[in-house]
């Protein structure tokens, strides 16, 4: 795989910089984009990256505030290939991840290797509206997870995405969509995965996870339904509002994430039904843009238990509980954007032993190029109940994406 990355990287740049090579493009829409002369393939390469500083808080009832510390690092470093593949009807979208955020946790699943691929799948229109995704990508679960990283719009996803999201996984996902009257449109989708999240290698541990979402745009189709803020402008009120319901026969304490959850003094996997619902919308009108997401995970058996019905030795338990996240923002003329983030997490105590957490945010964006060039910051308090310390963090992150 590295050697892979590294011949990409030669021949771009022996293309673009020996070569001379004027390419017709723009910044934002790749390093390059070629299309075979018999039309039977294209391929688009791109790359992005983003540099984060973060500072944080403990603020304490009794001793006031103290430093928790800082730190600057590369938050995201990405290449994408896209394209075609002797259909304009057979897509593909590889995407790679080489920053240490991105190649996530290691593990004898993944043969403790780093976990570089995010997205490697195929995208077949095999007939009219039907779409038959196969490969691992992203699962048709929370808004704002289905967002890219590179639309967001603050420096990033919130406290519910991190306790609640089913992020990516391997198997295959149908897509269909369909138009009632002239702008009224219905999206549908079904996946069927593996059910432990992205680059295991190994033979499948429980059921196969299984998740379906349906979604209505009455006011016709818009592209900023999964992109933060409001940069389109729309000049009609534009809505999307979807459902998720997700089915896991799960061995993970977060459905497909999270870690796994070991009984029998380590030699087996405690495995448990995990549903998991999220219910969200997205309003965008002009400058101004609203977005709210609702999440529900449950389980018919939270809490691990050994073979012998005993619980197990390390007390790995499902996350079960809610999470509310409310997101609003205005977008000014001078493309400088105000947003405001309140989140809470009410996860079951009596079963997690996790109090309530609610966090507030307030962001400032400036894009010089929408979400291929900008600079964002925002400021967060998190307060978490009965504990009486609560925390304060502020970010900035500088976003590059050709």
């Amino acid at each position: 795989m590295r050697k892979f990355i590294y011949l990409c990287i030669a021949t771009c740049f022996s293309t673009l910089v020996i070569g001379q090579e004027v390419v017709n493009n723009s910044f934002g829409n790749g390093f390059y984009n070629v299309i075979a002369a018999d039309s039977s393939y294209s391929m688009k390469l791109a790359a992005r990256m983003q540099s984060l500083y973060i500072a944080d808080w403990d603020v304490n009832d009794a001793d006031g505030i103290h430093n928790g510390g800082s730190q600057f690092l590369v938050r995201r470093a990405r290449l994408k290939f896209g394209g075609f593949v002797f259909s304009p009807k057979v897509k593909y979208k590889l995407e790679l991840g080489l920053s240490n955020k991105d190649l996530g946790k290691v593990d004898d699943r993944n043969n403790n290797a780093p976990k570089m691929i995010l997205d490697a799948v195929v995208k077949w229109n095999f007939y009219k509206n039907f779409t038959l995704w196969a490969g691992q990508t992203k699962l048709p679960g929370n808004r704002e997870r289905v967002v890219s990283s590179a639309n967001l719009q603050l420096v990033d996803r919130s406290l519910l995405n991190k306790r609640f999201n089913i992020d990516r996984d391997m198997g295959i996902q149908l897509r269909h969509h369909f138009t009632i009257g002239k702008n009224f449109i219905v999206q549908e989708s079904l996946a069927v995965s593996q059910g432990e999240g992205r680059n295991v290698v190994q033979d499948n541990l429980g059921g196969y996870q299984w998740t379906s979402r349906i979604e209505v745009l009455p006011f016709g189709k818009f592209k900023g339904a999964y992109a933060g803020g409001a940069l389109k402008r729309e000049e009609t009120p534009k809505l999307a509002i979807g459902a998720t319901y997700d089915y896991n026969n799960a061995v993970k304490n977060k459905s497909n994430q999270g870690s796994y959850m070991l009984i029998d003094d380590g030699e087996a996997y405690f495995q448990t039904n995990v549903n998991s619902i999220f219910v969200d919308a997205m309003f965008k009108f002009q400058g101004f843009s609203f977005m709210a997401e609702y999440a529900n995970r449950d389980s018919e058996n939270p809490i691990a238990m050994n073979s012998d019905g005993t619980e197990s030795e390390y007390g790995d338990v499902v996350q079960v509980g809610n999470g509310l996240n409310l997101m609003s923002g205005y977008l000014f003329n001078n493309d400088f954007e105000i947003t405001g983030r309140y989140t809470s997490i009410a996860l079951d105590k009596a079963i997690t032993g996790k109090d309530l957490e609610t966090q507030y945010t307030l962001g400032l964006s400036k894009y010089f190029k929408g979400h291929k060039l900008k600079v964002q910051s925002d400021v967060s308090y998190l307060t978490v109940e009965n504990n009486g310390t609560s925390g304060l963090m502020y970010r900035m992150q500088f976003d590059l994406h050709f």
